[in-house]
């Protein structure tokens, strides 16, 4: 049977704290400049991705982390013997994993600490400028669609009309948003437990430490992390990825509209709504010869769908916090960091192989527009909403456009419907 092996940005947290551990410890001056300068000179070939191999942990461990933290320990110290000129058959090594690269820490300190370092590098790197390049994409087709006026759908029932580019902003805004609460989220993320140690206390820490080992964890990551304010907190519960994971599923809530409303729209070619057409990128059947199918907006939907499932064990997971420590976290940060990468380049992929491409398909629209009942609406403000439905219901019943219903009925003349059944003075409010 084969587990999930443990994500690759965790070990590289764990990099950035143990190398910023070490400095820390040596300015304290519990740790020599030689010690000090092996660790770091591991850690730094581990950021390289040349020691990938050496961690073949799962995620599906304690719930502390604390196999991981000690496998990343025994490389550092293996490791760190061999670059000062000894053997691993050596029965004295120049590092000890637990007394050197593991000093002032404890497995309940560095996974939660090695848990946001990853997230919030994810996060920045990955899911933000993902959506930020989507974003992009549709404020431009928002542009370029501003004075394509179309039928609205309320409940997939017709209504009353919008600009196709009215409509592309209401996606545009909802990714604006969605990028707000991730920032906002990542706040609590740059909040780092390290210094807690055992279960929130500091034991064994010199003074000074949780405060200096955050800022170079800072310097060294280029990230804005400090220390928590309160490590029993920072210990025990995980409520900044439960935010952070929150957000990520708000952004695939959002995306899940977008996709699907634009693979509706594109629906068709003849027999669908097919108001706006996307990119053919492959064929889309085994055995029907010509069809095509919205292959990159079923895809972000199943994205989606699985954020969305994701946020569900991390809610699961930042609830399990058990007096003085939460026993979840591999399982919480494993199904972070597959959220913050899923989400980024599904949108880098939306973006680039669908939404770019996107373009109106007027005939269709102006069709749709003139064939729709709703623009009776327009006639409220001048004969009554029951005349205005009246008008409707005949022609519907009868087979006529709206405006032979509504001289055969003797509530406007024609003149009148005219002047004021204009789809396109319908977009806004009254002047």
């Amino acid at each position: 049977m084969e587990f999930r092996i443990e994500p690759k940005e965790i070990i590289y947290a764990f990099a950035y704290l143990k190398k910023a551990a070490a400095h820390a410890n040596h300015q304290l001056g519990v740790l020599t400049i030689e010690k000090r300068d092996l660790i770091s000179a591991v850690c730094d070939e581990i950021l390289t991705g040349m020691h990938d191999n050496e961690f073949p942990l799962v995620i599906w461990q304690t719930g502390s982390g604390t196999q991981s933290n000690m496998n990343c320990n025994e490389v550092i110290a293996n490791r760190g013997h061999v670059l000062n000129g000894g053997s691993l058959l050596d029965e004295h090594k120049a590092l000890n994993p637990n007394d050197d690269v593991n000093k002032s820490q404890s497995s309940n300190d560095t996974f939660p600490t090695a848990m946001h370092i990853a997230a919030y590098h994810q996060t920045v790197e990955i899911t933000l400028p993902g959506l930020s390049h989507l974003r992009d994409v549709l404020h431009q087709k928002a542009v370029d669609f501003k004075d394509i006026v179309k039928t609205g759908r309320t409940h997939f029932m017709d209504a009353t009309p919008l600009t196709l580019g009215q409509e592309f902003s209401g996606y545009v805004a909802q990714l604006d948003a969605s990028i707000r609460c991730i920032n906002n989220a990542l706040e609590a993320v740059t909040e780092l437990a390290l210094g807690g140690t055992a279960v929130g206390t500091g034991l064994n820490t010199p003074k000074g430490y949780d405060v200096l080992v955050a800022q170079k964890i800072a310097e060294f990551t280029g990230h804005p992390f400090v220390t928590a304010a309160n490590k029993f907190e920072a210990l025990a519960a995980h409520d900044a990825m439960v935010e952070l994971s929150g957000a990520l599923k708000r952004a695939a809530v959002a995306l899940m509209k977008i996709a699907n409303d634009i693979r509706m729209l594109s629906s068709g070619p003849r027999c669908g709504i097919g108001e706006i057409i996307i990119p053919d990128n492959e064929p889309g059947s085994s055995i029907m010869p010509g069809k095509v199918n919205p292959t990159q907006p079923e895809a972000l939907t199943m994205v989606c769908a699985q954020v969305m499932g994701n946020d569900v064990t991390v809610s699961v997971g930042g609830s399990n916090g058990h007096f003085e420590l939460n026993v979840f976290k591999p399982v919480i940060a494993s199904n972070v960091l597959e959220s913050a990468r899923l989400l980024g380049d599904a949108c880098v992929s939306f973006a680039d192989n669908c939404a770019v491409g996107i373009e109106p398909n007027l005939p269709v629209i102006n069709q749709h527009l003139n064939n729709s009942l709703m623009l009776v609406t327009a006639l409220n403000t001048k004969i009554g909403y029951y005349k205005a439905a009246e008008i409707a219901k005949y022609a519907h019943k009868n087979g006529t456009t709206l405006k032979e219903a509504a001289v055969s009925l003797s509530h406007v003349t024609s003149e009148e419907y005219d002047l004021y059944v204009d789809p396109s003075k319908m977009i806004g409010s009254l002047d």
